[in-house]
């Protein structure tokens, strides 16, 4: 097997500015262990979090969003109000299959998030496992 093109790593620190958390709706897949771990942060029953904060989709659970697109959790004054039990898919953000898949993708990854290209280097081999975590 060939090393990948970020052979040396890439670097990323989320700055937490809310870029990949707000605008147009999409996606944000939960199982049921991260609903159990965001009830148990915001102190609300499983039951509460999937009925108020998730809706079906037909791969699965996705986080609801705000009338403007942003995800039902993000909170433009303080952020992400889950962000240390944030969903695996948010965890895993830039390192996902389509951001690296290329230098050419990387870069746009880059010009939407001001936390990719600066901050800590990431090791190729810890950005393959991020990318194994979730494909989409």
């Amino acid at each position: 097997m060939s090393e990948p093109w970020f052979e040396d790593g890439l670097r990323f620190r989320c700055t937490r500015c809310g870029n990949c958390c707000t605008g147009t709706p999409g996606y944000v897949w939960v199982d049921d262990a991260e609903l159990a771990a965001i009830a148990d942060f915001r102190g609300e029953s499983v039951e509460e979090v999937t009925g108020l904060h998730t809706r079906r989709a037909k791969r699965g659970r996705t986080l609801r969003e705000k009338d403007n697109g942003d995800c039902v959790f993000y909170d433009r004054q303080r952020g992400c109000t889950i962000y240390p039990v944030r969903p695996r898919q948010c965890r895993t953000w830039p390192f996902w299959e389509s951001n690296v898949a290329s230098p050419e993708a990387w870069q746009h990854t880059c010009q939407v998030c001001p936390g990719s290209g600066k901050g800590d280097l990431i090791s190729a081999e810890e950005i393959l496992a991020r990318v194994k975590v979730i494909r989409l």
